[in-house]
């Protein structure tokens, strides 16, 4: 009788789970599996394509940081930064003392150290870098503090074609 009752009971409710568990399952099957769909889901819904990893206002980091994705720092971070191929962003509350390279640096709180940028620098009306700036473009704003000096990098196509330009003959010591 036990087992009958049991079986009785169960069954429905047993019957009743499993088409409820079900459907989670084909909508991962729908990603093709289950872990990758619930990682593609919360990585399509982020509001950028590019990756953001984030270093928040309570946090001091001494030491090296290097990485291959976006990096907006609203901590101190004391130590070397290299980020090629990627944006650096240095928040209002942000505060780096180290030499920097990154594709892009973007700069609304204080810098210490060098910026090296592949592409270009943009300091904020309320940013502040005390350094030297390389960069192929440099932006700064009305209002923001910079004490060092700019060197702006052109491009090797730049270059290239800046040579083709040149006049044959117009080297040092061609018109003496």
């Amino acid at each position: 009788m036990w087992s009958n009752n049991k079986q009785g009971d169960s069954p429905n409710p047993a019957a009743a789970q499993p088409p409820a568990y079900q459907p989670p399952q084909s909508s991962a099957n729908f990603n093709s599996s289950p872990a990758p769909a619930a990682s593609q889901s919360f990585r399509s819904s982020a509001p950028t394509a590019r990756n953001l990893a984030t270093l928040g206002p309570g946090l001091t980091v001494k030491g090296q940081i290097s990485g291959e994705e976006d990096l907006q720092i609203d901590g101190k971070v004391e130590g070397p930064i290299s980020l090629k191929g990627q944006r650096l962003t240095v928040g209002q509350n942000g505060e780096i003392v180290s030499d920097v390279h990154a594709r892009e640096v973007i700069v609304y709180g204080k810098v210490r150290g060098n910026l090296h940028a592949e592409d270009r620098v943009e300091v904020k009306k309320d940013g502040s870098v005390v350094g030297n700036i390389t960069g192929g473009r440099v932006l700064i704003e009305d209002g923001a503090y910079l004490k060092g000096q700019i060197e702006i990098e052109r491009g090797k196509s730049q270059k290239h074609a800046s040579a083709e330009l040149e006049p044959v003959g117009a080297g040092v010591g061609s018109n003496s």
